[in-house]
């Protein structure tokens, strides 16, 4: 690909100042899913509503996905400046509202709003250091970003702490202000770009279907099967909506002449492989974050710190593999690069299948590790391969498409491994006749020490038991999603020449 729009960009702009003013928005983005986790209970203590806590993740997650696609193929359109900071000056909004929420109701909704303009903030600032740097230098910058995650989650967790008990909650989402006016500024004065001067035809009706389908689709996964039932009339009206729009959306991009998501995008083996795997390795990096906690707890019976640690050395591995996978990109090509990978990520995976409590949580930190390095390798490929594949005027929109394929990812992952879980814990109950006594939430009472010393020793025992069987399912999924994203690495065309432009 010609990348004479980079070397054109280093005569016109401090590439510099630019790259710090998106690293600003970035961390501001990536900081706050861990920064809320720490503060959460004394959140829910001040506002009370604790059965909708969990919706002031998913409400974020939900919207920040819907949109992300839909500011990707604006920012094509109109260039990446403003649509850029549209999503942060959106964000900011949805910032200090939530620290003057009243009520969990409140909350929730002004997390939607934060959502709204998180799903541009991310994708757009990949696509702008995918403008301004050349291939070689992109692959290494795009590592050098990865690590931004990496601090966020050894940072977040330590500030939201201090906050929360030396200030207040509030100044856990107002913090965001004074960074995304600083990167507001940055991109404002140093970032030029030149957009062709013509009137675009807005695919509205694309839009529309697809934000729909999206919401539907996030809102079932979030809810179907835990708050509702899968034959609740709520699920399959979000079901119907879902089939109908995304029906609708398909037609809708077949017959418009500038689609939101050009379906011949997806003709494109590199990122067709590419995105597919960005989905099998968000399914199972959630479910190595969002159960490890809970083997570390509720079966080794360790502190929540300690829980901690084995995911923080998740986030130390990634940056790492990240920083080498810009240097491997060059020397050895996107196919091998994302091999290797792939296969960190299939021996991360055996390390969770042959965890049991005797290892302890050192075994865990080294299988979490593992997957970050592996995660590090594969995300930061794909995303230089894609843009390096694809012409300026689509690269918003494609870096974008793997965005919101990782976030399905996790959240289809959540759902269904969660699934795997609930139902293998409800088959050990019921296998050892003690489902008239204990129920599956009483799994909850191992991860707090204090109630988990109340419990009668032979409950105790036997959940955690249950707990650990059904764990270890879990972690069989999660070891087939690596196997599966590993072979579909091998997939990935041999030379980027060989498969160059759709």
């Amino acid at each position: 690909m010609n990348d004479s729009k980079a070397i054109e960009s280093k005569r016109n702009l401090n590439r510099p100042l630019v790259l710090g003013s998106l690293i600003l928005a970035i961390f501001m983005s990536a900081i706050e899913g861990t920064i809320v986790s720490t503060a959460i209970p004394s959140i829910v203590g001040d506002l009370g509503g604790f059965s909708l806590y969990s919706w002031v993740f998913s409400g974020y997650l939900v919207m920040q996905a819907a949109t992300v696609l839909i500011y990707g193929k604006l920012a094509d359109l109109f260039g990446r400046k403003p649509i850029f900071i549209y999503g942060i000056v959106v964000f900011l909004i949805g910032s200090v509202l939530c620290g003057f929420s009243t009520s969990m109701e409140m909350l929730i909704v002004f997390r939607f709003i934060q959502g709204l303009g998180a799903g541009a903030v991310l994708p757009i600032a990949t696509t702008i250091v995918g403008d301004i740097y050349t291939l070689e230098e992109r692959a290494k910058i795009q590592g050098f970003l990865s690590s931004v995650w990496g601090i966020s989650a050894v940072v977040g967790p330590v500030l939201g702490g201090v906050l929360v008990e030396y200030i207040h909650w509030s100044y856990i989402f107002w913090i965001n202000v004074p960074l995304g006016i600083l990167s507001i500024i940055g991109v404002l004065k140093y970032f030029k770009e030149s957009i062709e001067k013509k009137k675009h035809k807005i695919d509205y009706f694309g839009s529309v279907f697809m934000l729909i389908a999206v919401l539907s689709l996030m809102v079932i996964l979030v809810q179907g099967g835990v708050k509702w039932a899968w034959t609740d009339l709520k699920t399959i009206f979000f079901l119907s909506t879902f089939v109908i729009s995304a029906i609708l959306f398909f037609f809708q991009e077949k017959r418009a002449s500038n689609p939101m998501m050009p379906f011949s995008l997806w003709k494109h083996r590199l990122i067709a492989l590419a995105n597919t795997t960005s989905l099998t390795t968000g399914m199972l990096l959630i479910g190595i974050s969002s159960f490890l906690p809970a083997y570390v707890q509720g079966v080794m019976g360790y502190s929540p710190m300690v829980a901690g640690f084995t995911l923080t050395t998740l986030s130390i591995g990634w940056p790492i593999a990240a920083f080498l996978a810009g240097r491997l990109v060059i020397k050895i090509g996107f196919r091998n690069t994302a091999i290797i990978g792939g296969a960190f990520l299939i021996v991360g995976g055996i390390f969770f299948v042959m965890l049991d409590p005797t290892k302890g949580p050192i075994w865990a930190g080294i299988g979490s590790f593992i997957i970050g390095l592996g995660m590090g390798l594969t995300n930061t490929t794909f995303i230089v391969a894609i843009q390096s594949s694809v012409d300026w005027k689509d690269r918003g929109i494609a870096t974008a498409s793997n965005s919101f394929m990782r976030t399905l990812g996790s959240t289809l992952g959540a759902a269904l491994l969660g699934g795997v879980l609930n139902n293998r814990l409800q088959e050990f109950i019921k296998e050892n006749n003690m489902d008239d006594i204990i129920s599956i939430d009483a799994a909850n009472l191992l991860l707090d020490e204090a109630q988990r010393n109340v419990l009668p020793e032979s409950s105790r025992i036997l959940l955690q038991e249950g707990l650990t069987l059904s764990l270890h399912s879990v972690y069989w999924g999660v070891a087939s999603l690596a196997v599966i994203s590993f072979l579909l690495t091998v997939f990935l065309p041999r030379k980027k020449e060989d498969d160059h432009k759709y």
